[in-house]
């Protein structure tokens, strides 16, 4: 067995009790560790994208009890792309809350953070559906602490209703799982993959509710309209670099979507057949529409930026309803660009919220520190999240409407008609913030050098545009990665099970 594949999920478990126990009082020595250890992961996870790139689909047995019997962890390219993803995510933004001295308005910043990464790793490593689950409230309970990190009675309330909705997520969980597990006597997901595809046909109407129910959970993490209601208050309330870090939450709940339903319920299951696709298409449409109107009619940057993020939930789960290999290589690059662009946003919006002391786009306000740098920031990333060239969004959404060619009367309007409304919408936020704010001659206030914090903004920038030169490689890695999803031989072979039939 390859012991790496744990180190993901080990090494934040190891690191967050040390710096509760041991340093919650000296926040030089969390920022040192807390640096130190995201940095590891970072590189642990860059050496796990090479070997599954190199390698067939690994699994470690926890204590080495085979499947289905036992836990497993399994490591497959689309696992080893969204460990590295949230590694760098997770590095610029504790990068970014050290250099503004967000992590020191709290003792725990630092070990809910790796806390966080742990449920995070967990539960795109893991090969059981119900470790899915125990992952998923590892990070409910972190995120929970780390969205109220600097108090205040807004976030706070923003907070209760975050953790209702995701409770109520986690309720219809374990009715799925139960259901399911009442089917088929298993939750190992290779397993399920095996059982699923030779179920007698009177047991399909079982199967088809806990994929629904299980769908509904996922729709809630992933915020899919009408399930979408705790993203934007959470996001808009949360402290800048936490709603950055929060940019790749909501991709767990694709990243579960595609993992069960390309592996569990393909559409060629008889039980299933086409169904979720057939559910998904729709939900998204009006997702993206959504999130497209809240965009244009936001009051303040914190929640354009949260209407931003849904819009490009819808985005990705239009690509992701086709459950075909050429969606679903479109579905991954769409999803690294958004978690990206989404990601350096708020952190865009945090800078311009520090200087210029509220986050309203009804009122100008003085000129702010750095306010040229700012503006490119925002104008560079503003053109990344709308899908206009030359970036990474452009080619993502591009790749999307070449894979749903065949939905020419509902998908392509809807994407580019609501593009268009984005952009609009950047733009009467950007006139607001960097254009007539210079009707005042007030000189800006001197602002401490953040050079820490640049650095992070200018990091995800970076990615974004390697992401946009690197687009041949960069897809074709990701239509390898869509191929062995597509067939779900070889994950269930690494578990040593039965062939699917």
């Amino acid at each position: 067995m390859n012991h790496w594949i744990i180190a993901p999920v080990i090494l934040p478990a190891l690191l967050a009790p040390l710096i509760v126990l041991g340093m919650r009082n000296d926040l030089v020595l969390q920022r040192v560790f807390g640096l130190a250890g995201t940095l590891a992961l970072l590189l642990i996870s860059g050496g796990l994208l090479y070997t599954a790139s190199v390698n067939p689909p690994e699994v470690y047995f926890l204590g080495n009890w085979p499947a289905p019997f036992g836990i497993v962890l399994v490591l497959d390219r689309l696992a080893a792309i969204m460990l590295t993803l949230t590694a760098f995510l997770a590095l610029m933004v504790q990068l970014y809350a050290i250099g503004t001295g967000w992590d020191g308005r709290g003792k725990h910043f630092h070990a809910l953070f790796q806390f966080q990464l742990m449920g995070l790793c967990g539960a795109f490593l893991t090969g059981d559906a119900f470790n899915l689950f125990v992952f998923f409230e590892v990070l409910l309970i972190a995120s929970y602490g780390l969205m109220i990190h600097g108090g205040g009675r807004d976030r706070l309330r923003a907070g209760v209703q975050y953790v209702a909705y995701n409770l109520l997520g986690s309720t219809l969980f374990l009715f799925g799982l139960a259901t399911l597990y009442s089917v088929t006597g298993t939750l190992n997901m290779a397993d399920l993959a095996v059982k699923v595809a030779s179920l007698p046909e009177g047991d399909a109407a079982l199967i088809r509710v806990a994929g629904v129910l299980l769908l509904l959970v996922f729709a809630i993490k992933g915020a899919l309209v009408p399930l979408h209601f705790w993203l934007p208050a959470t996001y808009a309330n949360a402290p800048g670099p936490v709603a950055a870090l929060f940019a790749v939450m909501t991709k767990v709940g694709a990243y579960a979507t595609l993992r069960l339903y390309s592996l569990v319920f393909p559409p060629d299951t008889p039980a299933t057949g086409a169904l979720f696709g057939d559910l998904l298409l729709p939900a998204a449409l009006v997702t993206l529409a959504v999130g497209a109107l809240g965009v244009l009619g936001a009051v303040t940057l914190p929640r354009l930026v949260a209407f931003a993020a849904i819009a490009s939930m819808g985005t990705l789960f239009i690509a992701l309803s086709g459950f075909t290999a050429e969606s679903t290589a479109a579905t991954l690059y769409y999803l690294i660009h958004s978690t990206l662009a989404t990601g350096a946003l708020f952190l865009i919006a945090d800078l311009v919220q520090a200087r210029r002391g509220d986050s309203s786009l009804r009122h100008a306000c003085p000129p702010i520190a750095q306010q040229g740098l700012i503006a490119a920031l925002f104008f560079a990333t503003a053109i990344a999240l709308a899908g206009m060239p030359p970036l990474s969004g452009f080619l993502g959404k591009l790749l999307i409407l070449d894979a749903t060619r065949d939905n020419l009367t509902t998908v392509w309007p809807t994407i580019l008609v609501t593009s268009l409304v984005i952009i609009i919408g950047f733009s009467r936020a950007g006139s607001q913030l960097f254009w007539k704010s210079h009707a005042s001659p007030a000189d800006p206030a001197p602002r401490a050098a953040e050079p820490l914090a640049f650095t992070a903004v200018f990091a995800l920038l970076a990615a974004l545009v390697a992401l946009t030169l690197l687009a041949g490689p960069v897809t074709a890695y990701l239509q390898a990665t869509a191929a062995e999803l597509m067939d779900g031989a070889a994950y269930v072979a690494a578990n040593r099970l039965p062939e699917l039939p």
